[in-house]
C-alpha cells in the first residue's frame, strides 16, 4: 500500500510540475504575443504615415504638373510672339 501511495504522490507531483511549467510557458507566450501585437500596431501606424506621405507627394506632383503645363504654354506663346516679331522685321 505504501508503494502505491508513494507512486501516486510521485504522479501528482509530476502533474503539478507539468502544470506549473505549462503555466509559465503560456505566460511567456502571452508576453511575446503582446510584444508582437505592439510591433504590428506600430508598423500599422508607420504604414499609415507612409501612405499619407505618398498621397501628399502625388497631390503635389499633380499641382506641379499643372504649373509646368501653364509654363510650357506661356513659353510657347512667347516663342511664337518672338518668331512673329522677327518675321515682321
Amino acid at each position: 500500500m505504501d508503494a502505491r501511495l508513494d507512486r501516486l504522490e510521485s504522479i501528482v507531483q509530476q502533474i503539478g510540475e507539468s502544470v506549473i511549467a505549462t503555466s509559465e510557458t503560456v505566460e511567456q507566450m502571452a508576453t511575446r504575443v503582446d510584444t508582437l501585437a505592439g510591433q504590428v500596431q506600430q508598423q500599422g501606424y508607420q504604414i499609415f504615415a507612409l501612405s499619407d506621405a505618398i498621397q501628399t507627394l502625388a497631390e503635389n506632383q499633380d499641382v506641379m504638373l499643372e504649373r509646368l503645363d501653364r509654363l510650357t504654354d506661356s513659353l510657347q506663346r512667347l516663342v511664337a510672339a518672338i518668331d512673329d516679331e522677327a518675321t515682321h522685321d
